[in-house]
């Protein structure tokens, strides 16, 4: 789906003015889920709490107040008077929060839609349980609360810890692994170190608020990030989904593309 990008040049959202936005709107969501009195399942669509309709309130908000445009999984696509969308996941683990399981989080990713092909500019991932915030600009580099960070350079799979979201088909030959339930935040782990990879054990399941915000950071970081099917990973269409993998380094991605199950 194109996005209209209006009158305004992209110069006019400064990445200056995109950081700060990208913060405004965290900070949104964090005050709206403190006043979220049921973080159950609202009853809408399947997996979706009343948490994540909290969420996406406050963040739609604030962006659409800024003009830019939003692609959010709870909401859909809205477009703006820049040409910048915001890709948006307001609540990526929401059924961690649930649980009192203490992974989950905020992820945006602003996008550059003013030339040929969407340009993922600006990211912030943030850690809403403890407050941990990764944040990456395009050949910016990324940063975890302020420290520049880079992933751990492992590029032996047999020596890798390793983050799953879905079943595996056997053992992967990996060191470990973990299923933490925010592919967000395991991707950020990837970018800063704590892990060595991430794979999507499923097929076309994950969309694109599940991974943009973190590949960006991931790729800042140094890591390699693609689609276990080689498809871009940048895209604005709310239908579509990907099967994202992550490396510390090229080795170790492809490593991992490889042990996909389908």
């Amino acid at each position: 789906m194109s996005i209209p990008s209006g009158n305004v040049s992209s110069t006019d959202m400064t990445p200056d003015h995109l950081t700060g936005l990208l913060a405004d709107t965290v900070e949104a969501v964090a005050a709206a889920l403190e006043h979220t009195g049921d973080w159950g399942e609202a009853g809408t669509r399947s997996g979706q709490h009343h948490s994540d309709l909290a969420a996406d309130d406050a963040a739609v908000a604030v962006l659409s107040a800024a003009g830019v445009g939003v692609l959010s999984e709870e909401s859909g696509l809205r477009a703006g008077h820049h040409p910048v969308v915001v890709v948006l996941d307001p609540l990526d683990g929401s059924t961690n929060a649930a649980r009192g399981l203490s992974w989950w989080a905020v992820s945006l990713c602003a996008v550059d839609v003013g030339g040929p092909a969407p340009v993922a500019v600006e990211s912030l991932v943030v850690d809403l349980r403890h407050g941990t915030r990764w944040r990456a600009r395009r050949n910016g580099g990324a940063f975890r609360d302020g420290e520049k960070i880079r992933s751990s350079g492992c590029s032996d799979l047999t020596s890798a810890i390793v983050g799953l979201n879905g079943v595996p088909a056997g053992h992967g030959g990996w060191s470990q692994f973990r299923a933490l339930g925010a592919t967000a935040l395991d991707m950020c782990a990837v970018a800063d170190g704590t892990l060595d990879g991430y794979l999507d054990c499923t097929t076309d399941e994950l969309g694109v608020w599940d991974y943009l915000g973190a590949a960006l950071v991931c790729t800042e970081a140094g890591a390699s990030v693609g689609d276990a099917f080689g498809r871009e990973l940048t895209v604005l269409d709310h239908s579509a989904r990907r099967v994202p993998v992550a490396g510390a380094t090229a080795e170790v991605m492809a490593a991992l593309k490889a042990l996909h199950p389908a």
